[in-house]
């Protein structure tokens, strides 16, 4: 089922659930007066910013290969989670900006009654929207929809944090208790949104695949050697849900081509069948001629 959805009919539901938790959780402050819920709030703001971010990049993703772009658009949701960790460092700038001056100036709290059941059903919103949307990031392999649902599921442990906290000065009557836990959920989400501008950084620089499929790869190549050929300089690179595999085998420089072809292409196939969602390169050389091996291999792109 998740994959019969498109991955922006997975962005339009997260952007319809970013509109209505915000709505709650602003509506849950303003009965309340809790800048531990103000700052729930604020982040809800950059669930909707980044849900817009989200469904524009996905759909500037999905169009085919052009021209300009002969290896399509997918890199675009790299700049997409990008974007939203930037955005949380925002929202975290404006809950410190709100909390402190609450720690020295604490505020009662009032319709609690009212204003945490608000904050509890958003929580409950994004948490559903947040699994959906992990299941769409898995079927789709994609990352813009992988970190909308860890930034909703980071919202859901915010809000929880924050209910725990109004409903401790409510017990306590130690009102300044409010601004400490607006000030953690500060920290929380600025971890996420450290992790995700990593995440990203790491996916522009054109990261190579995950060791396991490196080495489902290079087990597939490997047999190349038990009919009296060779490779190397492989590499490998990820971008948006698609892999990349490049590597040079060698063959004795009088094997027919259309034989050199036929195992060119199996090993293609069989590549791709260890590792789905590659595209895979094979760049044919003779085995005896040394310029075949002056390639710049080091530890990393050859085996």
């Amino acid at each position: 089922m998740s994959a019969d959805r498109s991955p922006t009919w997975y962005a339009g539901l997260s952007l319809a659930t970013a509109l209505a938790t915000v709505s709650l959780k602003f509506a849950a402050w303003y009965l309340t007066g809790s800048v531990g819920l103000l700052s729930d709030a604020l982040e809800s703001v950059v669930n909707v910013v980044a849900a817009v971010v989200a469904l524009a990049t996905l759909t500037y993703a999905s169009a085919a290969p052009d021209r300009e772009h002969n290896f399509g658009h997918d890199k675009a949701q790299y700049l997409s989670s990008g974007i939203e960790g930037a955005l949380i460092f925002i929202a975290a700038g404006g809950i410190v900006w709100s909390a402190v001056p609450r720690l020295f100036h604490p505020v009662a709290l009032a319709q609690l009654g009212i204003g945490l059941p608000l904050a509890i059903a958003a929580a409950v919103a994004n948490a559903a929207c947040g699994a959906m949307l992990l299941a769409g990031a898995r079927a789709h392999r994609s990352i813009t929809l992988e970190a909308d649902a860890k930034h909703l599921f980071a919202d859901v442990w915010t809000t929880a944090g924050v209910v725990l906290g109004v409903g401790l000065v409510l017990v306590t009557g130690w009102l300044a208790l409010d601004a400490v836990v607006a000030l953690a959920v500060a920290v929380q989400i600025l971890w996420t949104g450290w992790h995700l501008m990593g995440r990203s950084f790491e996916g522009l620089m054109d990261r190579a695949l995950p060791p396991d499929d490196c080495a489902k790869i290079a087990d597939v190549l490997a047999s190349v050697r038990d009919v009296g050929c060779d490779y190397h300089a492989l590499r490998t690179r990820m971008a948006g849900p698609r892999s990349f595999v490049d590597v040079h085998v060698l063959v004795p420089g009088n094997t027919p081509v259309q034989q050199a072809h036929d195992l060119a292409e199996s090993l293609e196939q069989r590549i791709r069948e260890r590792v789905p969602h590659a595209e895979v390169m094979v760049h044919l050389e003779p085995l005896e001629d040394p310029r075949s091996w002056n390639d710049h291999d080091d530890a990393a792109t050859s085996a």
